[in-house]
């Protein structure tokens, strides 16, 4: 065995010791079995607040509703109020208080879920449902940030620590690249360049150091595993309370504490559901452009023919609908019964089959149609090829195709069609010309921005002009730069095909901590 190959193998064999290393380590650092105790009601002589809990109710693996829990825990204790003016908790609001205002010796996490209330209550007051984002980066991001601080008082408490200790965690992350080491040597004498053993060499680190990253994350202590045992025991008092799962959020007034307990140990359903500090509903958005909180609905018109499109494009778009209704009218008009094609049967004779002229003029008006709106592709052809197939195999006087190959004139079906891509055609015309006029003006605050497949394709800016509660979102071709969620902008717009043509901020998006990139940009 050569000196290169000796290398390779060790490379292999170091890759399956390392394996052998961290799936040991796993097991050892493993969490341990929470005992439930006994179903009480007491919180204990210095109990952990409820985001903390959070993170023990759910097996130490994050901290679901943690901020769900702070905001009623802070209700509790008087710094917020939550309120409900009817019989729709939905409908309920919160309330900054004198206490809440200038509230001291808050815990990090704490005072981030009160700075989330207090932007969004900037009036005094705020619906519940105001509270969560308007942007998923933005949501995510700040939930991130709130579990980064929930941790990291649970280590302060001594519930929680690092699942690997830092000397194993670097032992493991310097041994995922001894073996690409190896590899690289090995690539080298074999006479490959410096760029192959590159590649050979980091390759399998990367993918050992991606296993140990996805491994690393928080495990209990004997002390934090009591803890849990604990709040184990609360939460199955809680739970035998019946209707305790559907208490709506302003019944923090009644319950206390045990409200904000019950939902970081996932039992408040209800609650849990209506104080969301994620990304929200994208189809319904507060507002208070206009100066009065309320509700607007969002509508997305993914279907709307030439939504975002441009005048080239509608004229493109209107080609090919043309192209495919006259290909289709020339085809029913010419069709003649005899057309048939006729082939040489295994027997000696022959075999007519009319669904296969069918088949080709159809599929070819539609290959034609797309070829004009510049779609065409070898998918388009192997599609072509499998709507031929029935054609293929429909034979003799039976079947619908042999019966429509007799036809005199254009089918049923085949008129509908033309009509169809004839007005098609008709329509994107009438928007081409409407693409003429003058763009309208319009200013408003931008409720949301969704992007959509492809990187060519324009994205959904919702905007809310403060007259209505329904507003349909427009289309930010995607050459333009993003526009911040929150900001209230001045926009030029094509109402046929609902397309911004260019934005010019109105002012900045304080509400949300985001900023438009440019104060005006063109979009055309």
């Amino acid at each position: 065995m050569t000196l290169t190959e000796q290398l390779y193998w060790g490379g292999a064999g170091l890759i399956v010791l390392w394996l052998a290393a961290f799936g040991f380590a796993l097991v050892a650092t493993r969490n341990g079995v929470v005992t439930p105790g006994p179903a009480t009601q007491e919180f204990g002589a210095d109990p952990e607040p409820p985001g903390v809990v959070s993170l023990l109710g759910n097996q130490w693996r994050g901290v679901e509703h943690a901020a769900a829990a702070t905001l009623l825990d802070l209700a509790a204790r008087g710094l917020v109020e939550l309120r409900q003016p009817g019989d729709d908790p939905a409908r309920s609001t919160v309330h900054l208080t004198e206490a809440g205002r200038a509230a001291p010796g808050l815990m990090p996490y704490e005072q981030r879920v009160l700075d989330r209330v207090t932007a969004r209550a900037a009036n005094g007051s705020a619906p519940i449902g105001a509270i969560a984002f308007r942007d998923d980066k933005r949501a995510a991001s700040w939930n991130t940030a709130l579990r980064r601080e929930i941790i990291a008082e649970a280590r302060l408490r001594g519930l929680s620590r690092f699942r690997f200790a830092p000397l194993l965690g670097s032992a493991l992350l310097i041994g995922a690249f001894v073996p690409g080491a190896l590899f690289a040597a090995a690539a080298v004498m074999g006479g490959h360049g410096v760029r192959a053993a590159l590649c050979v060499g980091v390759a399998p680190g990367v993918v050992l150091a991606f296993l140990l990253g996805k491994a690393l994350g928080e495990r209990a202590t004997p002390k934090g595993l009591e803890r849990a045992g604990h709040w184990a025991g609360l939460r199955a008092w809680l739970t035998a309370h019946e209707d305790f799962a559907q208490l709506p959020p302003a019944s923090v007034t009644v319950w206390d504490r045990y409200l904000a307990y019950g939902t970081a140990l996932g039992v408040t359903v209800l609650t849990s559901r209506l104080l969301g500090f994620d990304s929200g509903d994208r189809r319904r958005v507060w507002s208070s452009y206009g100066g009065t909180w309320r509700p607007v609905r969002i509508r997305y018109p993914r279907l709307r023919p030439g939504f975002g499109c441009s005048t080239s494009r509608l004229l493109q778009w209107a080609a090919a609908a043309g192209v495919v209704a006259v290909g289709l009218w020339a085809f029913a008009m010419l069709r003649q019964p005899d057309w048939a094609v006729a082939v040489d049967a295994h027997s000696g004779g022959s075999l007519r089959r009319p669904g296969l002229v069918l088949s080709a003029g159809w599929v070819g008006s539609a290959l034609l149609g797309l070829v004009a709106a510049g779609k065409f592709s070898r998918w388009a052809l192997f599609v072509a090829f499998l709507a031929m197939m029935p054609g293929n195999f429909a034979s003799g006087s039976h079947g619908w195709f042999s019966d429509a190959a007799a036809h005199e004139g254009p089918l049923l079906g085949e008129l509908a069609a033309i009509a169809a891509f004839g007005g098609l055609a008709t329509y994107f015309l009438a928007l081409a010309c409407l693409e003429r006029r003058e763009p309208d003006t319009i200013t408003g605050e931008v409720l949301r921005m969704e992007s959509r497949k492809g990187k060519e394709v324009a994205r959904f800016l919702a905007l809310d002009e403060g007259n209505t509660d329904l507003t349909t979102a427009w289309a930010l071709p995607a050459a333009s730069q993003s526009v911040a969620t929150g900001a209230q902008v001045r926009l030029r717009v094509s109402r046929g095909t609902r397309t911004i043509r260019s934005t010019e901020l109105v002012r900045a998006a304080t509400p949300e901590g985001d900023r438009v990139k440019a104060p005006k940009q063109d979009a055309s």
